[in-house]
């Protein structure tokens, strides 16, 4: 869309002189007051080879943070890089073009042809996913604005119960499939509405959302980034793809020496202990463990399906032709006049309200199919992450969960591990 912007601009200018013609040709009315009429201002956009330079300064700033992360091992450096991306990608850019939202231009893109979606906002889809296949959620450590101003405020941190913490970690695998289902309908875009932060960077949200950021931010001193751990969607893609990462950072630039001053480290939980000594499960008991849980995961995504497939009615609600049918229903029951702007604006459009409601009617089935597959996916979710925690891998050194780890480098500093000269690399 910002593509097209300057062409739309171009037509209006052209098209504003026919209708400055049109108006003078029955002269303004003469007052005796002294007013002058305000001259019209049009604020100049932004140059779309700005999009191009920002992604630019993507790249560039993955690239530096990977570098810090994983060979540098610097924790103040991963400081340094949060703090220019907050400043250039949180308030310059005002939280935009922002690689968490762009899930949303992806699901519309998809699923809808009158969309063409930007360049621009693709790859600040892709490239951060490209990264984390690469090297671990190096975009959380150092670029991500939203996750940058929670990381610089977290001084306090404390460690939440295994239960509590399971539990909140499934908010966002909801709100990834929320946010793509609004978004592949044409309804909303939920993560843009109710972003906490961009708010902050542009000091121009609801005051709602204002505070909402900096409730945010106040739990964060004790509860380290609770956007990025509880709700955020981006996350869970950037979870997914770290698993598979080629390389990652390591709480140790040599040889564990399981001394365990790690342990506690990390604010977020994301090491994984060495199983040194540990008790060894009954093998049969093991395997029939693993078989249940196995057997689980397509009873869970038929659930899931099926619940969300339930809702499906309710969720349509979210959609504006849905909810204008509904007024204008109510409107036919009760006599009262529907007077909200869509209402108004129906009125005067000229459509009919066989063609309303023939638009709601359609618009609940394009639901009832999306739901189906948001619900697979929320069951699978579930299912594929307990049936994870059946598989057992020898460990004999303590290292970073994979998925869950944001490469902060806060366990650098507990490791009294010192990297080897660069002359034993050499050999």
């Amino acid at each position: 869309m910002k593509n097209k912007l300057p062409y739309i601009l171009f037509f209006i200018l052209l098209t504003w002189h026919v209708i400055i013609y049109a108006q003078d040709r029955f002269p303004r009315p003469e007052f005796e007051s002294e007013y002058t009429h305000p001259e019209q201002q049009l604020s100049s956009p932004r140059h779309p080879a700005w999009e191009y330079i920002d992604t630019g300064v993507l790249v560039i700033a993955l690239v530096i943070t990977t570098w810090l992360a994983l060979k540098k091992r610097s924790r103040q450096g991963l400081v340094w890089m949060s703090l220019f991306s907050l400043a250039y990608f949180g308030f310059y850019r005002g939280g935009c073009i922002c690689s968490v939202g762009s899930v949303q231009n992806v699901a519309l893109a998809l699923f809808n042809n009158g969309y063409s979606i930007p360049l621009s906002v693709l790859m600040f889809f892709i490239i951060p996913l490209v990264f984390a296949l690469l090297y671990g959620r190096v975009f959380c450590a150092g670029v991500c604005p939203l996750g940058a101003i929670q990381e610089l405020t977290g001084l306090r941190p404390i460690r939440l119960p295994a239960n509590v913490e399971a539990t909140l970690a499934m908010i966002p695998f909801v709100y990834l499939a929320l946010a793509v289902l609004f978004a592949s309908t044409n309804s909303q875009f939920i993560i843009c509405r109710y972003d906490p932060f961009v708010g902050i960077f542009r000091l121009d949200a609801p005051y709602t959302m204002i505070i909402f950021g900096v409730l945010l931010l106040l739990v964060g001193i004790f509860i380290n980034r609770p956007y990025c751990r509880y709700l955020c969607p981006y996350g869970v893609l950037l979870n997914i793809c770290s698993r598979f990462a080629g390389r990652h950072l390591t709480i140790t630039p040599a040889e564990c020496t399981n001394c365990r001053l790690c342990e506690e480290a990390c604010p977020y939980d994301a090491i994984i202990p060495s199983d040194n000594g540990s008790s060894i499960e009954n093998t049969s008991k093991s395997r029939k463990k693993f078989a249940i849980y196995f057997l689980m995961i397509p009873v869970l995504a038929a659930a899931g399906a099926l619940t969300v497939f339930m809702l499906s009615s309710q969720l349509a609600g979210v959609h504006s032709n849905v909810r204008l049918a509904k007024e204008i229903r109510l409107e036919n029951e009760t006599g009262i006049a529907a007077i909200s702007n869509a209402a108004v604006a129906f009125k005067e459009s000229g459509k009919t309200e066989d063609e309303l409601f023939t638009d709601e009617i359609n618009t609940i089935n394009r639901y009832r199919k999306a739901t189906l597959w948001a619900g697979i996916f929320l069951g699978l979710s579930l299912g594929i992450g307990l049936f994870s925690l059946t598989i057992r891998n020898g460990r004999t050194e303590y290292k970073p969960h994979q998925g869950k780890c944001f490469s902060c480098g806060r366990c650098f500093t507990y490791c009294p591990v010192k990297p080897k000269p660069e002359s034993e690399y050499e050999t």
